[in-house]
């Protein structure tokens, strides 16, 4: 059953939005286009280290207000605001999307709660389940709408994958294998490659990968974890079993190292279901029975795929929701815990653990 809305994300659902981002990088620029795509959605301010890089931005997709880092005024003079905490003082904004790197996610998240803003936060929601288990109850506290960016569980084809699973066509759930990997050019200063950051391949892949097994098994009773570490303490390859109470396993890995199909494949007792790559925003879905009938569902996009989830988002704030119930704050809770296992167990640490 497709989450309302999922069908098709673009005509308004309710009273306009106006939306804050906070950050300017490809990802703040790729969602951004999709969310002009949505009627209700309004561009109000964009927050970005430097007023140039934020002017440009807000004069590329259209927004009312742009915010740079600078010294404050008045009777705080002399006292540095960032950009993202002038775009939190302006009474306009009702919603923020945080595409700030991963370390950054716990603090502008929480500064952006206390100033009375629903949150949009990209993936992973923090660095570890106890920031987000904080970042909960703030929301729950203040009555804010709050969720992980993990766009991929709203996309039709996903969706749909966990209808079928559900549906029992595939039989009893056995084995699911899944792989996220690219070859990334080493960068010391590039975010993907900073431990301080929470770079490395499990926070910034594992999400898409753990999506999939948590989608088709749910929660698993353990696992286990290996991990490749770099001179920086860097993981550049993680891999991941999940092991179920029925005899199940997941089989996920994540590279930044090496090429992969960069597919999914849920296989059960009387057949087997397969997703096109990339597994984070698949367009078409194989399923093959155990008797050799096999079928190809086909999903057409809207926009880049981001309009579902901002679709959901903006939904549920316009119905009053303070949860997705497609994401709610219990399955992120679930699969950050997980995340603390793996880093447990590969021994991959960030400062603050």
């Amino acid at each position: 059953m497709l989450a309302a809305g999922l069908d098709d994300p673009l005509p308004a659902s309710g009273r306009p939005l106006r939306w804050g981002v906070i950050a300017t990088g490809r990802i703040a620029s790729i969602v951004v286009s999709d969310l002009a795509l949505l009627p209700d959605a309004v561009l109000q301010a964009v927050s970005s280290r430097t007023q140039a890089g934020a002017e440009a931005f807000a004069a590329e997709f259209g927004f009312v207000s742009a915010y740079g880092d600078r010294a404050d005024s008045g009777e705080r003079a002399g006292v540095g605001l960032s950009g993202y905490q002038r775009l939190l003082q302006d009474p306009n904004v009702d919603v923020v999307y945080v595409a700030t790197p991963h370390a950054s996610h716990y603090p502008v998240a929480l500064e952006a709660l206390n100033a009375g803003k629903h949150v949009l936060c990209e993936k992973p929601l923090t660095l570890n389940a106890g920031q987000a288990e904080h970042l909960a109850s703030v929301a729950r506290d203040k009555g804010l709408f709050l969720m992980e960016a993990v766009w991929t569980r709203f996309l039709p084809s996903v969706q749909r994958a966990a209808e079928i699973v559900a549906s029992g066509e595939l039989g009893e759930v056995r084995w699911i294998q899944a792989d996220l990997g690219f070859p990334a050019p080493f960068d010391p200063e590039a975010r993907l490659w900073k431990r301080e950051e929470g770079g490395g391949a499990v926070m910034d892949l594992g999400v898409y990968l753990l999506t999939w097994a948590l989608t088709a098994l749910g929660r698993p009773r353990s696992l286990t974890a290996t991990a490749h570490l770099n001179s920086d303490g860097v993981d550049t390859t993680t891999a991941m079993t999940l092991q179920y109470p029925s005899g199940a396993q997941a089989q996920l890995l994540a590279s930044l190292t090496t090429v992969s199909t960069q597919a999914a494949t849920v296989a059960g007792t009387r057949g087997m279901l397969r997703c096109g790559a990339p597994l984070f925003n698949p367009r078409q879905l194989t399923i093959t029975l155990a008797s050799g009938e096999q079928r190809v569902e086909d999903f057409p996009a809207a926009g880049h795929g981001y309009t579902y989830q901002l679709r959901e988002v903006t939904r549920c704030i316009q119905q009053g929701q303070r949860e997705s119930p497609t994401l709610p704050l219990a399955d992120t809770l679930a699969t950050m815990s997980l995340l603390d296992e793996v880093r447990s167990q590969a021994g991959i640490r960030y400062p603050g653990d």
